[in-house]
């Protein structure tokens, strides 16, 4: 049974992003879930500058986070058809603090937005990144048209389709992160 850290890439306090990670969390009952809200800190912009200053105490904090966890899911927002730069300040912290901070890691990647390609962009930009940093992409997932498709009130998927399609990802997740 492998601990699942789950976060939204989003700063958003009204997160989208977020709401769908609160939804497939609940989703999964055979490992353990911490769900963090990255959006309650405030990470410094990265610089050389900066990182000869030292790392920030939160970027420790979450690198620490990341390596007690054996598996992740992560739903990226999606701005300007790339991942918003919230998130990518983060990776450029994370990966000055150690270039392999995924390393063994099983993730998880998802997004959704508004638009019809719920965020796709972002999606495959972080496909690429991820393996980069050491981190393995067992499953993905994309939500598109999130206020068609989502009731915020009850924090379900309200298409069928997608519903069964989530459901089918979660279970293939938490198969593949079985030790």
């Amino acid at each position: 049974m492998r601990k699942i850290l789950a976060f939204s890439a989003s700063n958003s306090p009204t997160s989208i992003n977020h709401q769908l990670i609160l939804n497939v969390t609940e989703r999964i009952s055979a490992h353990p879930v911490t769900v963090l809200k990255l959006k309650e800190d405030d990470f410094p912009i990265y610089s050389i500058v900066k990182e000869k200053e030292g790392f920030p105490e939160n970027v420790e904090v979450l690198y620490k986070m990341l390596q007690e966890h054996g598996a992740l899911i992560i739903s990226v927002n999606e701005y300007n058809a790339n991942v918003g730069g919230f998130f990518k300040n983060i990776l450029d912290w994370l990966s000055r603090l150690d270039r392999k901070f995924l390393e063994n890691k099983k993730i998880l990647l998802m997004s959704t937005s508004p638009g019809k390609r719920g965020g796709a962009s972002a999606l495959e930009y972080c496909k690429n990144q991820f393996p980069r940093f050491g981190g393995e992409i067992v499953e993905s997932f994309s939500l598109p048209q999130f206020y068609e498709n989502f009731d915020s009130e009850k924090g379900s998927i309200v298409n069928e389709v997608f519903d069964l399609g989530i459901a089918e990802v979660v279970t293939a997740f938490s198969q593949e992160i079985k030790e």
